[in-house]
C-alpha cells in the first residue's frame, strides 16, 4: 500500500483530446493514491465532440468538463508530466518525469480515427500506471 499521493498530469496544446482521453482512462484504471490532471498549453473552448462521444460510449468522462490552462503551478506539484504535442510549451521543472508520446491528435479524425487513438492511449496509459506501481 502506497501512502504518497503521486501525481500524474497529462498535457497537449488544447486540452480538448488526447490530454482528456489519457486523464479519462487514467482516472478509470490508476489506484486511489494516484491524481489525475488534464490540461493544455493553448486550452481550447469545448472538448471536441467526437473525443467527449467516444468517451460517454465507454463509460468515461472527461477529468475537466471545461478544458483547463496548463500553468506552472500544475507542473510544479506533478511527479510525472506526460505531453502529447504541446513541445517546448510545456514547463520543465528538474526532478519531474517526463515522457512525450507521439500519438496523433483527434481534433479532425473520423470516429475510426477516433478509436485507434483512444486504443493507442488506453495501451500507453496501462503501461505507465505499471511503471509507476512497479
Amino acid at each position: 500500500m502506497n501512502n504518497h499521493t503521486i501525481t500524474i498530469v497529462f498535457a497537449c496544446k488544447q486540452n480538448a483530446g488526447r490530454s482528456q482521453i489519457a486523464a479519462a482512462i487514467a482516472r478509470q484504471q490508476a489506484p486511489a493514491y494516484i491524481h489525475i490532471v488534464s490540461a493544455g498549453t493553448t486550452p481550447a473552448e469545448h472538448i471536441h465532440p467526437q473525443v467527449m462521444q467516444a468517451l460517454m460510449q465507454r463509460g468515461l468522462s472527461p477529468v475537466n468538463l471545461t478544458p483547463q490552462l496548463l500553468t506552472d503551478e500544475i507542473v510544479a506539484q506533478a511527479d510525472w508530466v506526460i505531453t502529447m504535442g504541446c513541445g517546448e510549451a510545456c514547463p520543465v521543472y528538474p526532478g519531474k518525469h517526463y515522457v512525450d508520446w507521439p500519438v496523433a491528435d483527434p481534433a479532425h479524425a473520423s470516429s475510426l480515427e477516433v478509436e485507434a487513438i483512444i486504443a493507442d492511449i488506453e495501451g500507453r496509459v496501462r503501461d505507465l500506471l505499471q511503471r509507476i506501481q512497479s
